[in-house]
């Protein structure tokens, strides 16, 4: 046998085990009372440790652990008080890191909504504008916005309430003309990434259309594609309105962000995917992006260069659909680096004579 068959036996042999997994009791865990988890040993031999790391992957706590013992989270990481964006806990045996990594979400209220009246780039369309939150501008320098805050009143404080923690999954969007994988940022919209993974796991993406296709702006840029509507008309929503957050996420290619009418808090299940850095850069703050597409890249393309029956409304002739949305575990956590995997580019997209062609409708 070759030494790269050797290696490749290994790392199989390696995969077909049973890996450790953690479970933590419940979802929401309040100050001061016990965070009850568990860690089943699997089939890796050898020392564990549950290692919590922030999005990047910088290591902030190392606990080693006794399977299939139960323990007190908050206790064995006190450091989880001092949290004010989500981190994900992974479990490491020796320097590999295996299982699901889960995600610790510090609870605690946004900032308050800072909005003034603004013209569209047409000069003439008026708009409302997020200029801020809480005291900070985002434009200090704006002598028009240091008026308006001088009027502010003054925010009530943000108290910590304790964790949100839960098994970190992506959303597979499973489409008539191929599929997109996302992944979930906690670390930038908590809520707004809770709410679309809610949304996909309880059905209510499945047979939704992508009911408005913008493939280029105004100055011949690309913009976004756009879904998640039950109605399929545009109008439909979730049923309820969607607190926006303050998301510092750039638009680019493969971000996910969501859809919303001229008041900050108006998204409710639609969303969109960006096209390009160029076409969306002026969605950025005004707009909450929660995620990003880690394949699928060809999927978006195709889906952006279907023909468009109504330009003005960007409804396409023939829609590509969603038959239907899974959750699937997130890859594990490595330290040093996040996660293991990258955002998909355009130029990760296959050239259209290759891509996957739409079936017949039956």
């Amino acid at each position: 046998m070759t030494v790269s068959a050797l290696g490749l036996t290994a790392s199989l042999a390696f995969a077909l085990t049973t890996p450790p997994s953690l479970t933590v009791e419940g979802h929401f865990h309040g100050i001061g009372r016990p965070v009850t988890a568990r860690v089943a040993r699997g089939d890796v031999t050898g020392p564990l440790t549950l290692r919590l790391l922030d999005a990047g992957g910088t290591l902030k706590a190392t606990v080693p652990i006794e399977p299939d013992v139960e323990f007190d989270l908050a206790k064995a990481i006190p450091s989880l008080r001092d949290l004010t964006v989500a981190h994900w806990l992974q479990l490491t045996a020796g320097d590999q890191s295996v299982g699901t990594p889960w995600v610790v979400q510090p609870l605690i209220s946004r900032p308050l909504v800072r909005t003034a009246s603004a013209l569209r780039p047409d000069g003439k369309t008026p708009y409302t504008r997020v200029i801020g939150w809480g005291e900070t501008l985002f434009e200090p320098d704006n002598v028009e916005y240091q008026k308006l805050k001088e009027s502010w009143p003054k925010p009530d404080p943000t108290p910590f309430s304790g964790w949100r923690i839960y098994e970190d999954r992506d959303v597979i969007l499973h489409t008539t003309l191929g599929d997109i994988r996302v992944a979930l940022a906690p670390d930038r919209a908590p809520n707004t990434a809770w709410n679309f993974r809610s949304l996909a796991e309880n059905g209510l993406y499945d047979g939704t259309p992508f009911h408005r296709v913008v493939k280029f702006d105004r100055e011949g840029r690309p913009f976004v594609i756009q879904g998640g509507d039950p109605t399929g008309t545009g109008d439909g929503s979730a049923g309820y309105d969607l607190p926006l957050e303050p998301s510092d996420l750039e638009h680019d290619f493969g971000v996910i962000s969501m859809a919303r009418n001229d008041a900050p808090d108006t998204a409710g299940s639609q969303y969109f995917f960006a096209l390009s850095r160029e076409g969306t850069a002026r969605l950025d703050r005004q707009y909450c992006a929660f995620g990003w597409a880690v394949s699928g890249a060809d999927t978006i393309v195709t889906i952006a260069d279907g023909e468009i029956a109504d330009l003005a409304t960007g409804r396409p002739k023939e829609p590509a659909v969603v038959t239907n949305a899974v959750l699937v575990p997130a890859p594990p956590r490595v330290q040093g680096k996040g996660r293991p995997d990258r955002r998909v580019t355009a130029a990760d997209a296959k050239p259209k004579e290759d891509a996957p062609k739409r079936e017949p409708d039956r």
